[in-house]
């Protein structure tokens, strides 16, 4: 079993920034990614970035690429998603997401998930 902890949610303005913070704990030996996914009121749950364990990463490219940047630290099994110039359609509860093997953009391939964190942005 793999226990994630989100936090970093929020409520910002327009151009503003946050970092969400998501904590791995359980079985997280082996090789392993994590990923970010987000599900607004009323849209399906939709994949933002994912990053594996040598620090590759993906993206969805046509809504975050270029401002929200994924990382993470394997000293402390947390990842990170640095979200910067945060437009109103950024607004979801974020869920971050482990799976074992290289990084997905299919959430239904990921095998333990996050509480979620709310992040709010106003216009």
């Amino acid at each position: 079993q793999v226990q994630l902890v989100e936090s970093g949610g929020g409520l910002v303005q327009a151009g503003g920034s946050l970092r969400l913070s998501c904590a791995a704990s359980g079985r997280t030996v082996a090789t392993y990614s994590m990923g970010w996914f987000r599900q607004a009121p009323g849209k399906e749950r939709e994949f933002v970035a994912a990053i594996n364990r040598s620090g590759g990463t993906t993206y969805d490219s046509s809504s975050v690429k270029g401002r929200f940047t994924i990382s993470k630290d394997n000293a402390k099994n947390t990842v990170y998603l640095q979200m910067n110039s945060l437009k109103p359609e950024d607004t979801a509860v974020y869920y971050c997401a482990f799976r074992w093997g290289t990084f997905s953009q299919s959430g239904s391939t990921y095998h333990f998930w996050g509480q979620g964190t709310q992040v709010t942005v106003s216009s």
